[in-house]
């Protein structure tokens, strides 16, 4: 296995290892780490309604880690998926991590400042190496003018990406945000994409977005780089992915199935 290969495993799997630790807090504001089976056998058992009707058995405990672990490990895999995609961003175009980020900042109701921020920038005058600026010069022209923009208006920066293992959810204080992200960006000379990694993606929400002329990719084999993630990477980042999950997948599932296993048990 390459040495390139084990750097993008670790970058993609290191944080889905946090969720092997997950214990649900039953509502125990104090308990950080949440509770071991003992401890929420104390506590239920302690509760006479519960401990009545048997809701302090280890089949309780053992829902609750699976059902909040699962969770985690989505949340932990969509963090995988982003530095994954900030770092092939880095090695192929060249970038530092400075160069690769960008943030804004907005001024809230109390008059305080907060820092928001996307997940990897491509600024075409960051790119010293001719033919990696043509291509994403090509396809920023390309995705414009597949959006319906006008040329005269077309953002003259390069192009911000906030990326996501998954997007199923309707949520629209996520979608408002995403929204509002991407006028800064435009204001900024940015054209803002979202990337996803995987299929599992609101089609309502997907359409909300490009009528509002921010592309989605999709992490799909087919298409093209202006509709699959993983075609973006390998035709315009110049980064064979797919290649990349297929040498790999054993490897990465093995320990994930082992995550998995371990959240399923009450222990």
């Amino acid at each position: 296995m390459s040495t390139l290969d084990d750097k993008y495993v670790e970058v993609l799997v290191a944080p889905i290892r946090r969720s092997r630790g997950y214990r649900p807090a039953f509502g125990q504001g104090d308990a950080e780490d949440g509770l071991s089976v003992t401890q929420f056998q104390t506590l239920y058992g302690g509760d006479p309604l519960y401990s009545w009707v048997g809701l302090d058995s280890e089949l309780v405990y053992a829902a609750h880690r699976a059902a909040g672990g699962i969770t985690s490990v989505y949340r932990q895999l969509g963090i995988g998926c982003e530095r994954l995609f900030r770092t092939i961003v880095q090695d192929q175009l060249g970038l530092n991590s400075t160069q690769s980020n960008w943030s804004y900042k907005v001024v809230g109701t109390g008059g305080n400042s907060q820092t928001l921020r996307l997940d990897a920038r491509i600024e075409t005058d960051h790119l010293t190496d001719e033919d990696s600026r043509a291509r994403v010069e090509d396809w920023l022209a390309r995705t414009w003018s597949n959006l319906g923009g006008q040329d005269d208006a077309r953002p003259s920066k390069g192009a911000v990406f906030e990326v996501r293992q998954g997007y199923k959810s309707a949520d629209s204080k996520r979608q408002n945000a995403d929204l509002r992200n991407a006028v800064q960006a435009y204001a900024q000379g940015y054209l803002p994409v979202i990337a996803v990694f995987s299929q599992q993606v609101s089609q309502t929400v997907a359409k909300r977005y490009r009528a509002n002329m921010m592309p989605v990719l999709v992490g799909q084999l087919d298409g093209d780089d202006l509709t699959s993630t993983f075609q973006f990477v390998s035709e315009v980042l110049s980064y064979d992915i797919v290649s990349f999950f297929e040498r790999n997948a054993v490897r990465i599932r093995n320990e994930v199935v082992e995550i998995l296993e371990t959240l399923l048990s009450a222990e």
